[in-house]
């Protein structure tokens, strides 16, 4: 098969032996290994497999010295056949620490096929439910994983066949073709003896081939071995199956297709569910999670389905929805109640009345409902007992609510949505959840369009309203709502009352009509507890995108506990008025983040929590780059412990976290606040360094100094300044500010800075190609400060000079003094550039041994830190060691990447390393 444009499509297989197969040809991958590693990405795809788990796949707690580079070259092999037969890109193998990521299109694999095959199998009539189901089976090529170690093994996919198998059967059951299954049959009972669905497809096809003795006695002996083996009884279907066919039901002879149960006298069949949504976009895979859900077997227990997420995010909306398409496999009926749990006006409804509403529509007399509430539950579970009957419960409050509503036979399937996180459920229930996430943006721009009108609005512009709206389907029909009765024009009116965050959430309401994304949230709101209610209240303060325990605490008066702080955002985030996207990362939706900044705290107050913030973040950011570098400004806000904060990767871990908010928090704190916090994150950006984030935040910095009056602060942002254009190779542009450093230093009397001002002199001398006085300026940094973090920069950079003067051997020593001194003072960053150094040095000399071990020490220093810059250095190093040995092709592969990791960081090496690529 190929792609629109001509290029061929790539199909993978685990269901048999690993292949990969273009037009009906297989793709050579190579050994065992290789197939390995292909087979382990496969069954994970789109996510990060780690390399220990690599190595246990391959072999197990004995692995070779060298079986990571092993895995890198078996990674590089299928890399480089995914290139050669899928030019376009669409099928990649991402380095993600701690492992590897296959970024393909699921569906583009067979086991993905297999279970879709299977899900949209269900509501299919049984002729072609049969046919999907056998295409199904097909894909199966042999036993699954044949060709790869035995230690990779996925018991899920045998598992997948046999419940494809049974599916199977139960079509052709019901299509009447009992007589050709009961050899197949017998063959599995045998090879299978436990799989209790398959031994009641058994005893029914035996039956129904007028074999009533034979399906007996395949009863018992199943029920003896599950007796004997497992100490079990079967189940209740299979025992209802078997009383019927021991009374002779000759219902069970007619194949029914669909089945269909008349009302019983005085008895209504309720279809009470809600009419499906006009203009439903997307939540495929929502909807297949509940059909998975509905497939499921839960035993003897009632399913339960929990559908929880923020106010306006489709809840009902994906229920009703789901619960249209299903209703013909519940022909006992469907029974729908609003609980009101979250309603603006009234109280959440009262179990007991809900039941007798339920009792009524069964059939039973208002006369005959028992005036006990426990007695009313009590009559509702036995009249669902044995009924197929779907039960929505809408709006829920808690679980204590839900309680008594929930019917007590297996065959029922319950429903539940609530904007809280029903653990409760999950905990005395077994149920299980569903929680919904907003749209992506294509979907969403779709729903604003089938609102508003198809063709009226271009698509840059529903884009633009969509993302405004954070893609949350309540506010998307609002807006599609304010559009679909009025000329264009107000599309542009629109767009500036959402861009503006004062006034959004007001566009965000209909006129005359409760439905608006602030009343939503209100109900909400006034659910939450005072302590809780509190908490969203001074999140309204916090600037950045995210929150994490440690600045809660901060803002609270006085500060408080990190622990306690914790719980009650995870006690917001079952509210869904913050997400934990991971552990103490609390976002907001940005339409909620807007609602609690209208109800945070105003006046004295604020300022006073506000301060509270801003101290907590300088003396955070201390403390991380303290783990990161050695700290030469004499600055110090680390008094507070911090202990999230312990090493190196918890520091970078820390900075990436809270680096927007480190960000907004320099344009909105006092100047005298900014320029420290921006020098801080000097000394990250430094580590981990990305030109488009470190200089405007040194611009914010330096213009906050500068405003303060702080000539101290404005001299350590120009240094700051001058270091990361030197970091880029744009040293020569730093002269004036270099020179500026040296002024203010001079005028302070500062030494410590006059000494970092003169290497900032010296390198943009350097950058200039004035070597003498680049050489000059670092002699004088050492005679003014022999501090080592001072004395390891300056030799770094000698190093340099001395090797554009031809001076080699002096540049090694040089440059071996400050590898070691980085080393000494715990420098993270300049270590890795530093050692990168040294193996560019050895390369030149043609020490091409001393050179490659040192170059891949620069690479695995900077993965281990997540320095792409450094690590993009080493790559370029390593090619040019390489093409020096001799392998051309192993070379360009490294400056490759290095070009990759250059064009993401906007490194001006990018163009030297594409001419080394060119030139291969």
């Amino acid at each position: 098969m190929s792609t629109g444009d001509g290029h061929a499509v790539v199909r993978f297989g685990v269901l048999g032996p690993v292949q990969a197969v273009v037009d009906g040809e297989p793709v050579p991958l190579g050994g065992p290994g290789v197939r390995g590693v292909l087979a382990m990405l496969l069954l994970r795809p789109n996510e990060v497999v780690p390399v220990e788990d690599i190595l246990d796949g391959l072999w197990g707690d004995d692995p070779p010295l060298t079986a990571r580079t092993i895995v890198q070259n078996y990674v590089s092999r299928l890399r480089r056949q995914l290139r050669l037969v899928d030019p376009t890109g669409s099928v990649w193998i991402d380095t993600r620490l701690p492992g590897y990521q296959l970024i393909v299109d699921e569906e583009l694999i067979d086991v993905t096929q297999a279970t879709i095959l299977l899900a949209r199998s269900r509501h299919e009539h049984p002729v072609r439910r049969a046919e999907m189901l056998r295409a199904s089976l097909d894909l199966w090529r042999g036993p699954v994983l044949a060709d790869v170690s035995p230690r990779i093994s996925a018991p899920q996919l045998e598992a997948l066949r046999l419940a494809v198998l049974e599916a199977r059967i139960e079509a052709d059951l019901e299509l009447g073709r009992h007589a050709e299954l009961v050899g197949e049959l017998s063959t599995f009972a045998e090879a299978y003896p436990f799989r209790e669905r398959m031994i009641a497809h058994l005893v029914l096809a035996l039956y129904r081939t007028g074999r009533r003795a034979d399906a007996l006695e395949a009863y018992q002996r199943f029920a003896r071995r599950a007796a004997d083996d497992l100490g079990i009884d079967p189940g209740p279907g299979l025992r209802d199956l078997h009383e019927r066919v021991l009374n002779d039901d000759a219902t069970l002879l007619i194949p029914t297709p669909v089945r269909v149960v008349p009302p019983k006298v005085g008895v209504l069949v309720p279809a009470q569910l809600p009419p499906a949504p006009v203009g439903f976009v997307g939540r495929e895979s929502e909807l297949g999670w509940l059909d998975s859900l509905l497939a499921e077997d839960f035993g003897e227990a009632t399913p339960i389905g929990v559908v929880s997420g923020l106010a306006g995010i489709g809840k009902t909306a994906l229920a009703a929805l789901w619960g249209r398409t299903v209703a013909a496999q519940f022909p006992d009926g469907q029974l729908f109640a609003g609980l009101r749990g979250f309603h603006p006006r009234h109280a959440p409804a009262d179990p007991g009345e809900v039941l007798t509403q339920f009792l009524l529509t069964l059939g039973v007399p208002a006369g005959e409902v028992p005036v006990d509430r426990d007695d009313r539950a009590a009559l509702y579970r036995s009249l669902l007992a044995r009924r197929r009957v779907l039960v929505m419960l809408d709006d829920a409050l808690d679980s204590e609510q839900v309680r008594l509503l929930l019917p007590g036979g297996s065959r029922a399937f319950v429903l539940i949505t609530s904007r809280f996180r029903l653990e409760g459920m999950v905990a005395r229930n077994g149920a299980r959840l569903l929680e919904l996430s907003t749209l992506p943006l294509a979907e969403s721009a779709r729903i604003v369009e089938s609102v508003a009108g198809a063709g009226r609005i271009d698509q840059e512009r529903l884009d633009r309203l969509a993302t405004l709206c954070g893609c949350l389907p309540l506010a998307l029909r609002i807006v599609g709502a304010r559009l679909a009765a009025r000329q264009d024009w107000i599309v542009d009116e629109l767009v500036a009352d959402l861009t503006d965050e004062n006034t959004r959430l007001a566009a965000l309401d209909v006129e005359r009509s409760d439905t608006s994304v602030r009343a939503a949230l209100d109900v909400t709101y006034r659910r939450l507890g005072e302590s809780v209610a509190t908490t969203v209240r001074l999140l309204g303060l916090v600037p950045g995108p995210s929150v994490g325990p440690a600045a809660l605490a901060a803002l609270r008066s006085p500060p408080g506990d990190v622990a306690e702080a914790r719980r009650a955002l995870r006690t917001l985030a079952n509210s869904f008025m913050v997400t934990e996207t991971r552990r103490d990362v609390f976002v907001m939706h940005e339409l909620v983040r807007l609602y609690a900044k209208e109800s945070a705290p105003r006046g004295d107050e604020r300022d006073a929590a506000l301060g509270r913030l801003v101290a907590y973040y300088l003396s955070a950011a201390d403390r991380a780059r303290r783990q990161l570098r050695p700290v030469v400004d004499g600055f110090e806000f680390d008094s507070v412990d911090h202990p999230e904060i312990t090493d190196a990767e918890s520091a970078l871990a820390w900075f990436e976290r809270e680096w927007l908010t480190i960000v907004t928090l320099v344009d909105t704190a006092p100047a005298a606040d900014a320029w420290r916090l921006a020098r801080m994150a000097h000394d990250f950006r430094a580590v981990r360094s990305t030109f488009d984030d470190w200089l405007p935040i040194l611009q914010k910095g330096l213009s906050a100094a500068v405003s303060a009056g702080e000539k101290f602060g404005e001299a350590w942002m120009l240094q700051s300044k001058c270091a990361a254009y030197t970091r880029f190779d744009r040293a020569g542009e730093t002269l004036d500010d270099a020179r500026r450093v040296v002024a203010l230093a001079t005028e302070l009397a500062d030494t410590r800075l006059l000494a970092v001002g003169h290497d900032a002199v010296a390198s943009a001398y350097f950058g200039q190609s004035k070597y003498d006085e680049a050489l000059a300026g670092y002699a004088k940094a050492l005679e003014l400060d022999p501090e080592p973090a001072i004395e390891a920069h300056a030799r770094n950079n000698m190093a340099q000079v001395l090797r554009v003067l031809g001076r080699a051997q002096d540049a090694v020593e040089s440059q071996r003094r400050a590898v070691q001194l980085y080393r000494e003072v715990g420098e993270v960053g300049f270590a890795a550039f530093a050692v990168g150094n040294l193996a560019e040095l050895f390369t030149e000399m043609n020490k091409v041994d001393f050179a490659e071990r040192h170059a891949r020490e620069a690479i695995d220093l900077s993965v281990a830190s997540g320095l792409v810059l450094a690590e993009a250095f080493g790559r370029e190093v390593l090619g040019q060691v390489l093409r020096l040995r001799g392998s051309h092709s192993a070379a360009r592969r490294q400056w490759e990447r290095a070009l990759a990791l250059y064009t993401q960081v906007r490194s001006v090496r990018a163009e030297q390393v594409r001419v080394l690529i060119d030139e291969e």
